[in-house]
């Protein structure tokens, strides 16, 4: 065992300090110390503090708290102090995985990457996970959208059935091969493709060419009109547009209700048309509804792309595919799935900052989409816009970088148990690092978040007819050397032999 220090002052069961003898451990270090009564005890040191002593002598006084013990299928936290000047140690890789909740099979779960300064990888429940909704936060460029694709891409291996909210268009990149050949050896990742299982839907198949064509029946109601029209009616005005909408069929196309107010006899039309006629050149009704049963299935990723489209429509979009979806969840006409929105404060914004026609459904999903297998996930680099009542509903939370103070009030008001060292760590994330909250864990953990299988920020190649295609792939490097599973390095062969054939062959003749 490796000895790190010894514990001085004042000894409490939940935190304590020690003199370091071990320069080389630092914030966040795992240590194990025994106490008489429980036996090993796993406590993480929280801040260091270096000094001189009575003789000018250098020393470092570190502070831990403490975590746990684990008995009997349970961790538990220890009653009594540790006795002072008690030696502490490295804490092996089996007591932090015990304590931790990291010992869980590799099946049925998420690899989402390396515990932080270890080599004990991070395996997360998928039941557990996603099971209670999931939130992922993060400032901009913290890592949020390539953590995100990490987790979908575990759950597409799981055959998770998945629908992806995507405003800008980011995630067809599941559908192209990583070649980032030495992170991938390092995190022990495979290089894969999605394409198989993705299905990608456009409202504007102009900017998205490799993407189907979503379309919305014009089937609405009187209040999404007003809302969704960018001109303020006149009472008169509405009552036009009220009557053409009783005189309409259950299933109206957009068209149908233009054709039907033309024929009024009336000036106080035309507003009402020019405002439709703007709906029109959205390009979201103008073809056959898409099939809602169809986007969601097992082992299938729908990709909502609304790149390009204005953010009234985009609202609209939202609010009526997560509607339909849910209400068929709840009779079984669809499997479970997993639905992610994409920069959420905008389809579920906290009230400070308006209402939009996405925010009750996403608000009733939060609320009871659980009990019918309806998993929300929100993802956003504003936490602090994003619905309160939406956000404390999500059990696991994956939170990168985040400095803005409004935002780390809103994460602290929703985490049971949030301390200020979270906090204090969550502002001293390095990116790609997440601190994740879960059921699947029994301590909130800091992940260092594995490499991606697909390449991040690509898109899709398009081959002559028009269908996605793979890039050549670069071709790989010399492997140097490979983590195993137990944190220990292997070497590979170089190969040299083949080099020498191919000199020996290929020389060119001596003149």
């Amino acid at each position: 065992m490796d000895e790190v220090g010894f514990l001085t002052g004042s000894v409490q069961p939940t935190d304590f300090r020690l003199k370091l003898t071990d320069k080389s451990v630092g914030y966040g270090t795992f240590i194990k110390v025994k106490h008489d009564v429980y036996g090993w005890v796993l406590a993480r040191v929280e801040s260091l503090k270096t000094d001189l002593d009575d003789f000018d002598e250098e020393k470092t006084i570190a502070k831990a708290r403490t975590i746990g013990y684990f008995e009997d299928g349970q961790v538990l936290s220890p009653k009594t102090p540790f006795t002072p000047s008690e030696k502490a140690y490295l804490a092996d890789k089996k007591i932090i995985s015990q304590v931790l909740g990291l010992d869980q099979s590799k099946e049925g779960s998420i690899y989402l990457g390396f515990l932080e300064n270890h080599d004990i990888p991070v395996y997360l429940d998928v039941g557990k996970t996603i099971g209670k909704h999931v939130s992922v936060l993060a400032k901009t460029g913290a890592g949020k959208s390539y953590t995100v694709a990490v987790i979908l891409e575990e759950l597409l291996k799981n055959k998770v059935p998945v629908v992806i909210i995507d405003p800008h268009g980011e995630y067809s990149s599941l559908c192209v091969e990583n070649d980032d050949y030495d992170n991938m050896v390092k995190y022990n990742v495979q290089v894969r493709s999605y394409m198989e299982q993705i299905v990608e839907y456009a409202t504007d198949t102009d900017i998205n060419p490799a993407a189907k064509k979503f379309n919305l029946h014009a089937n609405f109601t009187m209040e999404e009109l007003l809302d969704l029209i960018p001109i303020r009616l006149t009472d008169k005005q509405k009552s036009v547009l009220y009557t053409a909408l009783q005189d309409m069929d259950e299933d109206y196309s957009l068209s149908e209700l233009i054709e039907r107010i033309e024929e009024e006899p009336t000036k106080f039309k035309w507003k009402v048309l020019s405002g439709l006629d703007d709906l029109m050149k959205s390009g979201v009704f103008d073809g056959y509804p898409t099939p809602y049963d169809k986007i969601v299935a097992e082992g299938r990723c729908s990709i909502i792309n609304l790149k390009g489209t204005a953010p009234a429509i985009q609202q609209l979009v939202v609010a009526r595919l997560t509607r339909e979806l849910f209400h068929r969840r709840t009779i079984s006409r669809i499997p479970e799935v997993f639905y992610l929105v994409e920069e959420a404060h905008n389809f579920c914004p906290e009230r400070g900052f308006g209402d939009v026609m996405s925010s009750p459904i996403l608000r009733t999903v939060a609320g009871e989409g659980r009990k019918f297998g309806f998993h929300l996930c929100v993802v956003s680099q504003r936490p602090a816009r994003i619905d309160k009542n939406v956000l404390s509903q999500c059990t696991t939370q994956v939170i990168l970088k985040v400095t803005n103070p409004n935002d780390l009030k809103a994460i602290r008001t929703s985490i049971e148990g949030f301390t200020s060292g979270m906090e204090e760590e969550i502002q001293q994330l390095n990116i790609g690092h997440s601190l994740v909250v879960s059921e699947s864990l029994n301590q909130p953990i800091t992940v260092d978040v594995r490499v991606r299988e697909t390449k991040h920020g690509a898109r899709p190649i398009l081959d002559e007819d028009g269908k996605i295609t793979q890039p050549p792939r670069k071709p790989r490097p010399k492997p140097k050397t490979r983590r195993g599973s137990g944190g220990k390095q292997r070497k590979h062969r170089r190969p040299g032999f083949l080099r020498f054939l191919k000199r020996f062959f290929l020389k060119p003749p001596q003149k």
